[in-house]
């Protein structure tokens, strides 16, 4: 009880946004890795052998890696559930589509190999690209409509209106820039998939991996850095007329917000928050460099760093903003106006500190048993056992 109370409203508001973005991060460098071996998968691997070392050198995480996403998703049900209805209700189709790629790959992990006919593995390597490459692409759609801001409205009674028909809602997301924002979370998962290959396989699968990578990076750092100058040129922020009370009721129509200036204004602001884009191009640059000096472990340790700055750099300049609207700014959802209650934070806050370093020590310990390179003789010794 005394916990309860010296823990303010506030203060648990923020530390539930800043462990939003933590999960959200986590699944990126775990589940993202997978999602671009996947998409690698017909490029790197010209052989059947070298294609089961793709899926063997995932098979055995992918699980694990998925068990970030299902935290996400109840992080933002319990913590921020105008986010989650908005989001989920107005994406429908987009989320459908991803969940149903996702599908795709436990599946093609499982019957891949239990037939060797040449055609029904074709199929399944198919799959598992689809599964890989489609929700790697509309995640970062999603980001970018989040920028540019979602056509939502909220009546009196706080019930969320999306405008437009269903596949309205789905064409209506892809925008330019938020395609652009598409195509650079593709790249840069392509990028962090070929670091994971990289370190897990060796020879000519290995090889390709680099070169694949180095070209995947290329487009990284085109990509946001043009997608930083779209969103300084041609995207407009969000501002509130008046400051929020930080610990008011969570009713954003209280607040009257306009879309005004640049979301970039926020490094005038905070200067100290653009740490974040020098990690994503500094991560980028490092991971391109690694990945042509012949180093094995190097590769994805700085994928990790670019995806920690990129995702950063996001929620950064947007703070406190979670979800802008384009079509009526005054209910945009913020930080301060979209959360649970003050008890309900609290007790989800004593849950993540006992559960969460049981998860991550549990990862930890399943990459330390799997820890090696994944070869054709290891999958040939183990045939039964393998993907």
């Amino acid at each position: 009880m005394i916990l309860y109370e010296l823990i303010s409203f506030e203060a648990l508001r923020v530390i539930w946004w800043l462990l939003m973005g933590v999960l959200l991060i986590a699944f990126a460098m775990t589940d993202g890795f997978d999602m671009g071996a996947g998409t690698l998968l017909p490029f790197v691997a010209r052989t059947d052998i070298e294609r089961r070392v793709v899926f063997n050198t995932m098979g055995p995480v992918w699980e694990g890696n998925q068990v970030w996403f299902i935290l996400g998703g109840g992080a933002i049900f319990a913590a921020w559930p105008p986010l989650y209805a908005i989001s989920f209700s107005g994406f429908y189709l987009a989320m459908f589509l991803i969940l149903g790629a996702m599908i795709l790959r436990p599946v093609a992990f499982k019957y891949r190999s239990k037939r060797k006919d040449p055609r029904w593995r074709a199929m399944w390597d198919r799959a598992l690209f689809i599964g890989s490459a489609v929700p790697a692409l509309l995640f970062g759609v999603a980001v970018g409509n989040v920028l540019l801001g979602v056509p939502f409205h909220l009546t009196p009674s706080l019930m969320p209106v999306y405008e437009g028909g269903l596949f309205a809602k789905f064409f209506g997301l892809l925008r330019p820039f938020a395609l652009l924002c598409g195509v650079v979370s593709l790249a840069l998962l392509v990028l962090h998939g070929a670091g994971w290959l990289v370190l897990k396989t060796t020879g000519d699968l290995q090889s390709r991996a680099r070169r694949y990578g180095v070209r995947a990076g290329l487009v990284v750092l085109a990509g946001y850095a043009l997608a930083g100058l779209w969103l300084y040129f041609g995207v407009t922020g969000y501002a509130f007329v008046t400051p929020p009370a930080h610990d008011g009721p969570s009713n954003p129509l209280i607040h009257e917000v306009l879309r005004q200036g640049s979301w970039l204004a926020a490094y005038g602001e905070r200067p100290w928050i653009l740490i974040a884009p020098v990690l994503g191009f500094l991560g980028t640059l490092l991971a391109i460099g690694a990945l042509r000096s012949g180093r094995d472990t190097l590769p994805i340790l700085c994928s990790q760093m670019a995806i920690f700055g990129m995702i950063s750099s996001v929620g950064l300049v947007m703070f406190p903003f979670i979800l802008p609207s384009s079509t009526h700014p005054t209910s945009s959802l913020s930080v301060w106006d979209a959360s649970s209650s003050h008890q309900t934070l609290f007790v989800m806050l004593v849950a993540g500190v006992i559960f969460l370093p049981l998860i991550i020590a549990y990862t930890a310990w399943v990459y330390r048993v799997l820890w090696g390179k994944v070869t054709p003789e290891s999958i040939d010794e183990n045939d039964t056992h393998a993907y």
